[in-house]
């Protein structure tokens, strides 16, 4: 199965529901917590030009934030994105 990463921040209403949504798919992640990290975001909205969080990678790709991570697993996609 490939790397899950979720990046978010505290107080993240999406962020806590991305994670929910992970975690009842049995996907195991890591988070990486950019609160109080202003490079940490900026860098990684360079990375993927996405200026908002949550975050979610699968294997290096750029999945998105939750509406896109929940469109994703309702799809499939997700399913096929851990599997290569």
């Amino acid at each position: 199965m490939r790397d899950v990463i979720v990046y978010t921040t505290e107080s993240c209403s999406f962020c806590t529901r991305v994670k929910m949504l992970l975690r009842s798919q049995d996907i195991d992640f890591e988070e990486v917590n950019l609160a109080g990290d202003p490079e940490g975001v900026i860098a990684l909205a360079e990375k993927t030009g996405m200026m908002t969080l949550p975050q979610v990678t699968v294997g290096g790709i750029l999945v998105g934030g939750y509406d896109e991570t929940a469109r994703a697993a309702s799809s499939g996609m997700l399913a096929d994105l851990l599997a290569d």
